[in-house]
Protein backbone atom coordinates (compact mmCIF):
# COMPACT_ATOMS: atom_id res chain seq x y z
CA UNK A 1 0.00 0.00 0.00
CA UNK A 2 3.16 2.36 0.92
CA UNK A 3 4.45 1.41 -2.40
CA UNK A 4 1.19 2.19 -4.49
CA UNK A 5 0.66 5.78 -2.52
CA UNK A 6 4.40 6.50 -3.50
CA UNK A 7 3.58 5.93 -7.28
CA UNK A 8 0.61 8.18 -6.77
CA UNK A 9 2.71 10.98 -5.84
CA UNK A 10 5.22 10.09 -8.82
CA UNK A 11 2.70 10.46 -11.15
CA UNK A 12 0.71 13.74 -9.79
CA UNK A 13 3.73 15.94 -10.31
CA UNK A 14 3.66 18.93 -12.52
CA UNK A 15 5.61 17.89 -14.69
CA UNK A 16 4.53 14.62 -15.33
CA UNK A 17 0.99 15.80 -15.63
CA UNK A 18 2.26 18.05 -18.16
CA UNK A 19 4.42 15.61 -20.03
CA UNK A 20 1.23 13.30 -20.45
CA UNK A 21 -1.10 16.44 -21.77
CA UNK A 22 1.60 16.99 -23.99
CA UNK A 23 2.43 13.55 -25.64
CA UNK A 24 -1.08 12.80 -25.57
CA UNK A 25 -1.60 15.51 -28.33
CA UNK A 26 1.29 14.73 -30.23
CA UNK A 27 0.38 11.40 -30.56
CA UNK A 28 -3.33 12.12 -31.50
CA UNK A 29 -1.69 14.68 -34.14
CA UNK A 30 0.44 11.87 -35.73
CA UNK A 31 -1.52 8.80 -35.50
CA UNK A 32 -4.09 10.63 -37.37
CA UNK A 33 -1.47 11.54 -40.25
CA UNK A 34 -1.19 8.40 -43.01
CA UNK A 35 2.13 7.10 -42.93
CA UNK A 36 3.48 8.49 -39.36
CA UNK A 37 2.97 5.89 -37.40
CA UNK A 38 2.80 5.41 -33.77
CA UNK A 39 6.29 4.06 -33.27
CA UNK A 40 7.55 7.11 -35.38
CA UNK A 41 5.55 9.78 -33.16
CA UNK A 42 7.40 7.71 -30.04
CA UNK A 43 10.86 7.48 -31.75
CA UNK A 44 10.48 11.53 -32.27
CA UNK A 45 9.91 12.19 -28.59
CA UNK A 46 12.49 10.40 -27.13
CA UNK A 47 15.42 13.43 -27.37
CA UNK A 48 13.20 15.21 -25.21
CA UNK A 49 13.14 12.21 -22.45
CA UNK A 50 17.05 13.19 -22.15
CA UNK A 51 15.99 16.54 -20.35
CA UNK A 52 12.64 14.81 -18.05
CA UNK A 53 12.85 12.59 -15.01
CA UNK A 54 12.25 9.27 -15.18
CA UNK A 55 8.59 8.85 -14.24
CA UNK A 56 8.14 11.58 -16.81
CA UNK A 57 9.83 10.32 -19.59
CA UNK A 58 7.77 6.89 -19.33
CA UNK A 59 4.61 8.83 -19.59
CA UNK A 60 5.84 10.71 -22.58
CA UNK A 61 6.02 6.56 -24.24
CA UNK A 62 3.41 5.08 -22.93
CA UNK A 63 0.78 8.50 -23.39
CA UNK A 64 1.57 9.10 -27.11
CA UNK A 65 1.53 5.84 -27.76
CA UNK A 66 -1.54 4.70 -26.40
CA UNK A 67 -3.04 8.24 -28.33
CA UNK A 68 -1.35 7.17 -31.73
CA UNK A 69 -3.04 4.40 -32.18
CA UNK A 70 -5.96 5.22 -31.55
CA UNK A 71 -6.14 8.49 -33.68
CA UNK A 72 -4.56 6.24 -36.48
CA UNK A 73 -8.49 4.76 -36.88
CA UNK A 74 -9.76 8.58 -37.97
CA UNK A 75 -8.47 8.25 -41.23
CA UNK A 76 -9.29 4.87 -41.59
CA UNK A 77 -13.03 5.56 -40.82
CA UNK A 78 -12.94 8.86 -43.26
CA UNK A 79 -10.79 7.96 -45.96
CA UNK A 80 -9.88 4.11 -45.86
CA UNK A 81 -6.47 4.98 -45.53
CA UNK A 82 -4.92 3.49 -42.31
CA UNK A 83 -3.09 5.42 -40.11
CA UNK A 84 -1.37 2.96 -38.46
CA UNK A 85 -0.90 -1.01 -39.64
CA UNK A 86 -3.25 -2.95 -37.26
CA UNK A 87 -5.83 -0.46 -38.37
CA UNK A 88 -5.63 -1.84 -42.02
CA UNK A 89 -7.26 -4.93 -40.56
CA UNK A 90 -10.38 -3.34 -40.29
CA UNK A 91 -10.03 -0.07 -42.82
CA UNK A 92 -12.56 -1.48 -44.98
CA UNK A 93 -15.26 -2.03 -42.60
CA UNK A 94 -14.99 1.38 -40.72
CA UNK A 95 -15.44 3.02 -44.59
CA UNK A 96 -18.35 0.85 -45.52
CA UNK A 97 -20.20 2.42 -42.15
CA UNK A 98 -19.15 5.58 -43.23
CA UNK A 99 -20.44 4.83 -46.74
CA UNK A 100 -23.49 3.72 -45.20
CA UNK A 101 -24.16 7.07 -43.45
CA UNK A 102 -22.64 5.33 -40.27
CA UNK A 103 -19.36 7.18 -39.78
CA UNK A 104 -19.58 8.48 -36.60
CA UNK A 105 -21.11 5.79 -34.95
CA UNK A 106 -17.71 3.56 -36.04
CA UNK A 107 -15.78 6.40 -35.08
CA UNK A 108 -17.56 6.04 -31.44
CA UNK A 109 -17.18 2.33 -31.68
CA UNK A 110 -13.35 2.63 -32.12
CA UNK A 111 -12.98 5.36 -29.89
CA UNK A 112 -14.80 3.91 -26.68
CA UNK A 113 -13.35 -0.02 -27.95
CA UNK A 114 -10.12 1.66 -27.32
CA UNK A 115 -10.64 2.57 -24.28
CA UNK A 116 -12.34 -0.20 -22.82
CA UNK A 117 -9.73 -1.96 -24.22
CA UNK A 118 -6.93 -0.63 -22.66
CA UNK A 119 -8.80 -0.90 -18.97
CA UNK A 120 -8.93 -4.73 -19.42
CA UNK A 121 -5.15 -5.03 -20.23
CA UNK A 122 -4.07 -2.84 -17.48
CA UNK A 123 -6.15 -4.33 -14.85
CA UNK A 124 -4.50 -7.82 -16.33
CA UNK A 125 -0.93 -6.32 -16.07
CA UNK A 126 -1.50 -5.47 -12.63
CA UNK A 127 -3.39 -8.52 -11.26
CA UNK A 128 -1.51 -11.37 -14.13
CA UNK A 129 1.48 -9.68 -15.22
CA UNK A 130 4.19 -12.44 -13.61
CA UNK A 131 2.37 -14.94 -14.58
CA UNK A 132 1.71 -14.17 -18.05
CA UNK A 133 5.52 -13.29 -18.52
CA UNK A 134 6.34 -16.72 -17.65
CA UNK A 135 4.17 -17.74 -20.27
CA UNK A 136 5.43 -15.65 -23.01
CA UNK A 137 9.07 -16.86 -21.88
CA UNK A 138 8.38 -20.39 -22.80
CA UNK A 139 7.59 -19.17 -26.72
CA UNK A 140 10.30 -20.29 -28.90
CA UNK A 141 10.76 -20.24 -32.72
CA UNK A 142 8.69 -22.87 -33.37
CA UNK A 143 5.60 -21.39 -31.21
CA UNK A 144 6.01 -17.86 -33.13
CA UNK A 145 6.44 -18.84 -36.23
CA UNK A 146 2.47 -20.70 -36.04
CA UNK A 147 1.49 -17.86 -34.45
CA UNK A 148 2.64 -15.46 -37.65
CA UNK A 149 1.24 -18.07 -39.61
CA UNK A 150 -2.34 -18.13 -38.36
CA UNK A 151 -1.75 -14.15 -38.48
CA UNK A 152 -1.49 -14.65 -41.99
CA UNK A 153 -4.35 -17.28 -42.61
CA UNK A 154 -6.64 -15.19 -40.93
CA UNK A 155 -6.27 -12.74 -43.14
CA UNK A 156 -6.56 -14.30 -46.31
CA UNK A 157 -9.84 -15.74 -45.15
CA UNK A 158 -11.27 -12.29 -43.95
CA UNK A 159 -10.88 -10.11 -46.62
CA UNK A 160 -13.14 -9.43 -49.17
CA UNK A 161 -12.36 -10.45 -53.11
CA UNK A 162 -12.65 -14.38 -52.08
CA UNK A 163 -9.64 -16.43 -50.86
CA UNK A 164 -8.10 -16.88 -54.00
CA UNK A 165 -7.21 -12.78 -54.29
CA UNK A 166 -6.98 -12.84 -50.98
CA UNK A 167 -4.30 -15.28 -51.11
CA UNK A 168 -2.94 -13.80 -54.36
CA UNK A 169 -2.26 -10.49 -51.74
CA UNK A 170 -0.84 -12.05 -48.99
CA UNK A 171 1.76 -13.97 -51.34
CA UNK A 172 2.63 -10.48 -53.07
CA UNK A 173 3.45 -9.05 -49.83
CA UNK A 174 5.56 -12.06 -48.25
CA UNK A 175 7.32 -11.46 -52.06
CA UNK A 176 7.95 -7.85 -51.25
CA UNK A 177 9.29 -9.10 -47.54
CA UNK A 178 12.19 -11.37 -49.56
CA UNK A 179 13.66 -8.65 -51.16
CA UNK A 180 17.07 -7.56 -48.91
CA UNK A 181 19.51 -9.70 -46.98
CA UNK A 182 18.91 -12.73 -46.03
CA UNK A 183 18.25 -12.80 -41.75
CA UNK A 184 20.61 -16.04 -41.67
CA UNK A 185 23.32 -15.60 -43.87
CA UNK A 186 23.48 -11.74 -44.86
CA UNK A 187 23.23 -12.70 -48.38
CA UNK A 188 21.52 -10.35 -50.85
CA UNK A 189 17.99 -11.05 -52.86
CA UNK A 190 16.69 -9.68 -55.28
CA UNK A 191 18.30 -6.41 -55.18
CA UNK A 192 19.22 -5.98 -58.58
CA UNK A 193 22.68 -4.32 -57.50
CA UNK A 194 20.23 -1.79 -56.08
CA UNK A 195 21.96 -0.46 -52.73
CA UNK A 196 18.59 1.15 -51.70
CA UNK A 197 17.02 -2.82 -51.70
CA UNK A 198 19.43 -4.12 -49.82
CA UNK A 199 17.55 -2.56 -46.53
CA UNK A 200 14.65 -4.12 -48.08
CA UNK A 201 11.12 -2.61 -48.69
CA UNK A 202 9.99 -0.93 -45.90
CA UNK A 203 6.23 -1.41 -45.30
CA UNK A 204 5.68 2.61 -44.25
CA UNK A 205 5.80 3.63 -47.92
CA UNK A 206 4.23 0.59 -48.86
CA UNK A 207 0.97 1.30 -46.54
CA UNK A 208 1.00 4.41 -47.64
CA UNK A 209 1.25 3.80 -51.54
CA UNK A 210 -1.34 0.86 -51.08
CA UNK A 211 -3.66 3.01 -49.23
CA UNK A 212 -3.41 6.64 -49.85
CA UNK A 213 -1.83 7.14 -53.35
CA UNK A 214 -3.88 3.88 -54.55
CA UNK A 215 -7.04 5.56 -53.34
CA UNK A 216 -5.59 8.76 -55.15
CA UNK A 217 -5.40 6.88 -58.47
CA UNK A 218 -8.51 5.18 -58.76
CA UNK A 219 -10.01 8.36 -57.55
CA UNK A 220 -12.43 6.20 -55.49
CA UNK A 221 -11.84 8.87 -52.79
CA UNK A 222 -15.25 10.74 -52.70
CA UNK A 223 -14.92 13.14 -49.83
CA UNK A 224 -18.05 14.31 -50.30
CA UNK A 225 -20.23 11.20 -50.41
CA UNK A 226 -18.14 10.05 -46.95
CA UNK A 227 -18.72 13.51 -45.39
CA UNK A 228 -22.31 12.45 -45.17
CA UNK A 229 -21.19 9.52 -43.00
CA UNK A 230 -20.29 11.81 -40.38
CA UNK A 231 -24.04 12.69 -39.35
CA UNK A 232 -24.88 12.62 -35.45
CA UNK A 233 -22.83 12.78 -32.65
CA UNK A 234 -20.09 10.54 -32.07
CA UNK A 235 -21.35 8.75 -28.95
CA UNK A 236 -24.94 8.18 -30.32
CA UNK A 237 -25.76 4.40 -30.91
CA UNK A 238 -21.89 3.26 -29.16
CA UNK A 239 -23.48 2.13 -25.88
CA UNK A 240 -25.81 0.24 -27.13
CA UNK A 241 -23.55 -1.15 -29.80
CA UNK A 242 -21.03 -2.26 -27.68
CA UNK A 243 -24.10 -3.82 -25.27
CA UNK A 244 -24.84 -5.61 -28.50
CA UNK A 245 -21.15 -7.17 -28.68
CA UNK A 246 -20.23 -7.17 -25.20
CA UNK A 247 -18.79 -10.83 -25.89
CA UNK A 248 -16.99 -9.45 -29.12
CA UNK A 249 -15.83 -6.58 -26.56
CA UNK A 250 -14.37 -8.80 -24.06
CA UNK A 251 -12.81 -11.24 -25.90
CA UNK A 252 -11.02 -8.72 -28.25
CA UNK A 253 -9.61 -7.03 -24.90
CA UNK A 254 -8.66 -10.57 -23.46
CA UNK A 255 -7.08 -11.91 -26.97
CA UNK A 256 -5.18 -8.46 -27.33
CA UNK A 257 -4.00 -9.24 -23.92
CA UNK A 258 -2.25 -12.48 -24.65
CA UNK A 259 -0.97 -11.15 -27.55
CA UNK A 260 0.74 -8.42 -26.48
CA UNK A 261 2.48 -10.49 -23.77
CA UNK A 262 4.16 -12.28 -26.04
CA UNK A 263 7.88 -10.20 -27.13
CA UNK A 264 7.34 -9.38 -30.90
CA UNK A 265 4.32 -9.84 -31.29
CA UNK A 266 1.93 -6.84 -30.52
CA UNK A 267 -1.35 -5.37 -31.56
CA UNK A 268 -0.57 -5.38 -35.47
CA UNK A 269 -1.44 -9.06 -35.45
CA UNK A 270 -3.66 -8.98 -32.78
CA UNK A 271 -6.22 -6.52 -34.55
CA UNK A 272 -6.48 -9.18 -37.35
CA UNK A 273 -6.54 -12.63 -35.89
CA UNK A 274 -9.21 -10.80 -33.62
CA UNK A 275 -11.02 -9.46 -36.35
CA UNK A 276 -11.08 -12.64 -38.39
CA UNK A 277 -12.18 -14.43 -34.93
CA UNK A 278 -14.46 -11.53 -34.60
CA UNK A 279 -16.19 -12.95 -37.87
CA UNK A 280 -15.88 -16.63 -37.33
CA UNK A 281 -17.80 -16.31 -34.07
CA UNK A 282 -20.28 -13.85 -35.54
CA UNK A 283 -24.21 -14.73 -35.97
CA UNK A 284 -24.17 -12.80 -39.02
CA UNK A 285 -20.50 -13.27 -40.87
CA UNK A 286 -22.13 -12.58 -44.16
CA UNK A 287 -22.73 -9.00 -42.98
CA UNK A 288 -18.82 -8.27 -42.98
CA UNK A 289 -16.83 -6.25 -45.37
CA UNK A 290 -20.36 -4.10 -45.68
CA UNK A 291 -20.41 -1.98 -42.96
CA UNK A 292 -20.49 -3.85 -39.51
CA UNK A 293 -19.76 -2.90 -36.35
CA UNK A 294 -19.01 -6.12 -34.52
CA UNK A 295 -15.89 -6.30 -36.42
CA UNK A 296 -14.67 -2.96 -35.16
CA UNK A 297 -15.46 -3.63 -31.47
CA UNK A 298 -13.35 -6.60 -31.20
CA UNK A 299 -10.68 -5.43 -33.23
CA UNK A 300 -10.14 -1.44 -31.61
CA UNK A 301 -10.00 -3.61 -28.09
CA UNK A 302 -7.78 -5.46 -28.94
CA UNK A 303 -5.36 -3.10 -29.83
CA UNK A 304 -5.21 -0.88 -26.70
CA UNK A 305 -5.25 -3.96 -24.66
CA UNK A 306 -2.07 -5.40 -26.55
CA UNK A 307 -0.16 -1.72 -26.31
CA UNK A 308 -1.15 -2.70 -22.24
CA UNK A 309 0.30 -5.95 -22.23
CA UNK A 310 3.05 -5.65 -23.78
CA UNK A 311 4.77 -3.80 -20.48
CA UNK A 312 4.56 -7.27 -19.46
CA UNK A 313 7.56 -9.29 -20.54
CA UNK A 314 9.30 -5.63 -21.06
CA UNK A 315 8.59 -4.55 -17.06
CA UNK A 316 9.15 -7.87 -15.73
CA UNK A 317 11.97 -9.46 -17.38
CA UNK A 318 13.61 -6.43 -19.77
CA UNK A 319 11.96 -8.32 -22.85
CA UNK A 320 10.58 -5.32 -24.86
CA UNK A 321 7.45 -7.10 -26.33
CA UNK A 322 7.00 -4.93 -29.63
CA UNK A 323 8.64 -1.57 -31.40
CA UNK A 324 7.45 0.68 -28.81
CA UNK A 325 8.32 -0.55 -25.73
CA UNK A 326 11.83 -2.10 -27.31
CA UNK A 327 12.13 2.29 -27.08
CA UNK A 328 10.82 2.37 -23.39
CA UNK A 329 12.92 -0.33 -22.28
CA UNK A 330 15.73 1.84 -23.52
CA UNK A 331 14.12 5.21 -21.85
CA UNK A 332 14.07 3.14 -18.84
CA UNK A 333 17.72 1.84 -19.00
CA UNK A 334 19.02 5.25 -19.61
CA UNK A 335 17.48 6.56 -16.58
CA UNK A 336 18.49 4.22 -14.70
CA UNK A 337 15.19 2.50 -13.82
CA UNK A 338 16.40 -1.69 -14.92
CA UNK A 339 13.62 -3.20 -16.10
CA UNK A 340 13.92 -6.90 -14.81
CA UNK A 341 13.10 -8.74 -11.35
CA UNK A 342 14.64 -5.98 -9.19
CA UNK A 343 12.06 -3.48 -10.30
CA UNK A 344 8.88 -5.47 -8.91
CA UNK A 345 10.94 -5.86 -5.85
CA UNK A 346 13.22 -3.21 -5.18
CA UNK A 347 11.24 -0.33 -7.16
CA UNK A 348 8.07 -1.50 -7.22
CA UNK A 349 6.57 1.75 -6.98
CA UNK A 350 7.69 3.10 -10.20
CA UNK A 351 5.97 -0.40 -11.36
CA UNK A 352 2.92 0.90 -9.89
CA UNK A 353 3.57 4.40 -11.40
CA UNK A 354 3.84 3.26 -15.08
CA UNK A 355 0.48 1.52 -14.36
CA UNK A 356 -1.14 4.60 -13.34
CA UNK A 357 0.28 6.42 -16.46
CA UNK A 358 -1.99 3.71 -18.37
CA UNK A 359 -4.63 4.72 -16.54
CA UNK A 360 -4.22 8.32 -16.89
CA UNK A 361 -3.54 7.78 -21.30
CA UNK A 362 -6.90 5.63 -21.75
CA UNK A 363 -8.96 8.47 -19.56
CA UNK A 364 -7.80 11.05 -21.97
CA UNK A 365 -8.51 8.72 -24.99
CA UNK A 366 -12.35 9.90 -25.07
CA UNK A 367 -12.11 13.47 -24.45
CA UNK A 368 -9.11 13.85 -26.93
CA UNK A 369 -10.43 11.71 -29.13
CA UNK A 370 -13.93 13.41 -29.47
CA UNK A 371 -11.75 16.51 -29.79
CA UNK A 372 -9.85 15.01 -32.90
CA UNK A 373 -12.82 13.70 -34.61
CA UNK A 374 -14.48 16.79 -34.18
CA UNK A 375 -11.55 19.23 -35.65
CA UNK A 376 -11.24 16.43 -38.57
CA UNK A 377 -14.99 16.97 -39.66
CA UNK A 378 -13.61 19.96 -41.16
CA UNK A 379 -11.45 18.28 -43.77
CA UNK A 380 -14.35 17.13 -45.70
CA UNK A 381 -15.40 20.92 -45.89
CA UNK A 382 -12.31 21.42 -47.78
CA UNK A 383 -12.99 20.89 -51.72
CA UNK A 384 -11.81 17.25 -53.13
CA UNK A 385 -8.67 18.30 -55.33
CA UNK A 386 -7.71 20.27 -52.42
CA UNK A 387 -7.95 17.36 -49.79
CA UNK A 388 -6.46 15.47 -52.43
CA UNK A 389 -2.64 17.53 -52.37
CA UNK A 390 -2.37 17.69 -49.06
CA UNK A 391 -2.79 13.85 -48.90
CA UNK A 392 -0.26 12.80 -51.41
CA UNK A 393 1.98 15.88 -49.58
CA UNK A 394 1.48 13.97 -46.55
CA UNK A 395 2.45 10.57 -48.31
CA UNK A 396 5.59 11.90 -49.70
CA UNK A 397 6.71 13.28 -46.33
CA UNK A 398 5.97 10.11 -44.63
CA UNK A 399 7.21 7.80 -47.20
CA UNK A 400 10.53 9.84 -47.06
CA UNK A 401 10.89 10.21 -43.65
CA UNK A 402 10.37 6.36 -42.97
CA UNK A 403 13.92 5.63 -44.72
CA UNK A 404 15.16 8.95 -44.57
CA UNK A 405 15.66 9.00 -48.51
CA UNK A 406 14.18 9.37 -51.81
CA UNK A 407 13.83 5.62 -52.20
CA UNK A 408 11.29 5.23 -49.78
CA UNK A 409 8.82 7.91 -52.14
CA UNK A 410 9.59 5.46 -55.73
CA UNK A 411 8.36 2.52 -53.00
CA UNK A 412 5.48 4.40 -52.57
CA UNK A 413 4.93 5.88 -55.92
CA UNK A 414 5.26 1.65 -57.20
CA UNK A 415 2.75 0.31 -54.65
CA UNK A 416 0.86 2.55 -55.52
CA UNK A 417 0.73 1.72 -58.88
CA UNK A 418 -0.17 -2.04 -57.40
CA UNK A 419 -2.93 -0.78 -55.39
CA UNK A 420 -4.55 0.51 -58.21
CA UNK A 421 -3.81 -2.62 -60.36
CA UNK A 422 -5.26 -4.58 -57.52
CA UNK A 423 -8.42 -2.48 -57.54
CA UNK A 424 -9.02 -2.91 -60.77
CA UNK A 425 -8.58 -6.44 -60.69
CA UNK A 426 -11.33 -7.03 -57.58
CA UNK A 427 -7.90 -8.07 -54.96
CA UNK A 428 -8.13 -6.94 -51.53
CA UNK A 429 -4.96 -4.89 -50.60
CA UNK A 430 -4.74 -5.16 -46.41
CA UNK A 431 -3.54 -8.16 -46.89
CA UNK A 432 -0.72 -7.36 -48.54
CA UNK A 433 0.80 -4.93 -45.80
CA UNK A 434 0.05 -7.72 -43.32
CA UNK A 435 2.51 -10.12 -45.62
CA UNK A 436 5.17 -7.20 -45.30
CA UNK A 437 5.07 -6.55 -41.87
CA UNK A 438 4.85 -10.53 -40.99
CA UNK A 439 6.94 -12.19 -43.56
CA UNK A 440 10.55 -11.63 -41.72
CA UNK A 441 8.90 -12.69 -38.62
CA UNK A 442 7.57 -16.26 -40.64
CA UNK A 443 10.98 -16.59 -42.11
CA UNK A 444 13.20 -15.91 -39.62
CA UNK A 445 11.37 -18.07 -37.11
CA UNK A 446 11.03 -20.71 -39.81
CA UNK A 447 14.71 -20.93 -40.63
CA UNK A 448 15.66 -21.19 -37.31
CA UNK A 449 13.23 -23.91 -36.39
CA UNK A 450 14.74 -26.17 -39.14
CA UNK A 451 17.99 -25.41 -37.79
CA UNK A 452 17.03 -26.17 -34.16
CA UNK A 453 15.50 -29.18 -35.82
CA UNK A 454 18.18 -30.29 -38.33
CA UNK A 455 15.66 -30.08 -41.07
CA UNK A 456 12.47 -32.30 -39.42
CA UNK A 457 9.16 -30.48 -39.60
CA UNK A 458 8.10 -32.67 -37.44
CA UNK A 459 10.02 -30.50 -34.68
CA UNK A 460 7.00 -28.18 -35.45
CA UNK A 461 4.71 -30.17 -33.49
CA UNK A 462 7.10 -31.67 -30.46
CA UNK A 463 6.18 -28.86 -28.15
CA UNK A 464 2.77 -29.07 -26.39
CA UNK A 465 2.15 -25.14 -27.15
CA UNK A 466 3.64 -25.53 -30.65
CA UNK A 467 1.28 -28.50 -31.40
CA UNK A 468 -1.64 -26.95 -30.77
CA UNK A 469 -0.76 -23.77 -32.93
CA UNK A 470 -0.06 -25.98 -35.40
CA UNK A 471 -3.12 -27.98 -35.34
CA UNK A 472 -4.90 -24.73 -35.47
CA UNK A 473 -3.42 -23.46 -38.86
CA UNK A 474 -3.91 -26.71 -40.15
CA UNK A 475 -7.57 -26.72 -39.22
CA UNK A 476 -8.26 -23.52 -40.43
CA UNK A 477 -7.39 -24.30 -43.91
CA UNK A 478 -8.13 -27.83 -44.49
CA UNK A 479 -12.02 -27.81 -42.16
CA UNK A 480 -13.80 -25.04 -44.96
CA UNK A 481 -12.02 -27.49 -48.07
CA UNK A 482 -13.73 -30.37 -46.20
CA UNK A 483 -17.23 -28.69 -46.19
CA UNK A 484 -17.32 -27.39 -49.11
CA UNK A 485 -16.14 -31.27 -50.27
CA UNK A 486 -18.45 -32.81 -48.98
CA UNK A 487 -21.50 -30.41 -49.89
CA UNK A 488 -20.41 -30.55 -53.31
CA UNK A 489 -20.63 -34.69 -52.47
CA UNK A 490 -24.01 -35.11 -50.72
CA UNK A 491 -25.41 -32.44 -53.69
CA UNK A 492 -28.09 -34.19 -56.20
Amino acid sequence: MEAFIQAVGLITTPQTLVAIAISCTFGLFVGAIPGLSATMATALLVPFTFYLDPIPAIATVIACTTMAITAGDIPAVMLRIPGTPSSAAYAEEAYAMTRKGQGSLAMGTLLVSACIGGFIGFIVLALVAPMLAKVALRFSSFEYFWLAALGLSCAALVSGGGMIKSVIALLTGLAAATVGMDPLTATPRFTFGVTELSGGLSFVPAMIGLFAVGELMRGDADVRAASGGLVGGVFKGVGSTLSKYRYSLFRGAGFGTLIGALPGAGGDLGAWIAYAFSKRFSRTPERYGKGHPEGLVEAGACNNAALCSAWIPAMVFGIPGDAVTAIAVGVLFMKGLNPGPQLMTENVQNFYAVMLIFVIANALIIPLGWLAIRTARRLFSVPRHYLAGVILIFSIVGSYAAVNSLFGIVVMAGFGVLAWWFGKAGIPIAPVILGMVMGPLVEQNFLTSMIISRGNFLGFFERPISATLGVMFIAIWLVPLAIKLTRRLRAP
